[in-house]
């Protein structure tokens, strides 16, 4: 009788620990989505303003910084024998 009872309580610990799982699902869903939505909308309307005052987005932003890498020909990279 006494295992019945611990089998009726693992089972109702389930149920509830299932019925939990299910409601933070659904609530990460609906933040998931409402970040993605805010998230368009922040781009769309940094567009919107870029196209009203495109001298302010160049004042924001730096220019970017010239590119340190420069091309090197696979020939000078030979193995020298020695």
């Amino acid at each position: 009788m006494v295992l019945w009872g611990i089998a009726g309580i693992a089972l109702l610990m389930a149920v509830v620990a299932l019925a939990l799982t299910r409601r933070v699902a659904r609530k990460l869903e609906a933040l998931n989505q409402s970040y993605w939505e805010l998230r368009y909308d922040y781009t769309r309307l940094r567009s919107q303003v870029s196209r009203l005052d495109p001298a302010e987005q160049d004042a924001d932003e730096p220019a970017p910084a010239p590119s340190q890498v420069t091309f090197v020909p696979l020939s000078s990279m030979k193995k020298k024998n020695g």
